[in-house]
């Protein structure tokens, strides 16, 4: 270390290992450069935190009258979910049953034509507006059972092709329940 560096300092004398390199050619003393110091950086001090004050208690607001004026307004109930206009859904006749249900062929047919069906589009294709929650419960031949959200008839026939082997099906992985979310033809269709 050079005489005029500060106490406590570290470090390697750059000057003292230096070398000289004489090229044979030349004859001339080259000297190598050292390469730049780097200074350490500035430290920072970290303030310790600040006491917190304990929030006051607050009241809840007092009830608040409405002004004299102003009438009350009448809410209607809430429609039912994919109504149109708002309007209450009528019940569901047998002869809309049988205009919209399809046939295993159909059902066949159609998930064969494609790589993947997911369940959805079942229900669009063959327009299957069934309730919210009809879910119909397939018994496998392995004894397992798998849940099927299609109407009671349209999930029979599902569970018809599960076991016969044309189709296959994928489960729910979010959550993981034995809840069909698709299907696909096991059994794929000659091409000419």
């Amino acid at each position: 270390m050079p005489a005029d560096s500060p106490p406590g300092a570290r470090g390697v004398d750059v000057a003292a290992n230096l070398e000289v390199a004489v090229p044979a050619a030349v004859g001339a003393a080259t000297i190598l450069e050292a390469p730049p110091v780097v200074e350490a950086p500035p430290t920072v001090e970290v303030a310790p935190p600040a006491e917190v004050e304990p929030l006051a208690e607050v009241e809840p607001p007092a009830e608040v009258e409405p002004p004299a004026d102003v009438a009350p307004v009448e809410v209607a109930p809430r429609a039912e979910v994919g109504s149109p206009g708002g309007a209450p859904r009528p019940p569901v006749t047998a002869a809309e049953l049988d205009r919209t249900s399809c046939t295993a062929p159909q059902l066949r047919r159609f998930i064969k034509s494609r790589t993947y069906v997911p369940m959805h589009e079942l229900r669009r294709r063959f327009a299957l507006n069934g309730g919210d929650d009809d879910v119909t419960v397939v018994y496998l031949d392995a004894g397992a059972r798998v849940f099927v959200g299609l109407p009671n008839r349209e999930g029979r026939l599902l569970g018809d092709l599960f076991r016969s082997g044309d189709i296959g099906y994928e489960l729910s992985l979010d959550p993981i329940s034995p809840i069909v979310v698709g299907v696909f033809p096991m059994r794929p269709v000659p091409r000419a």
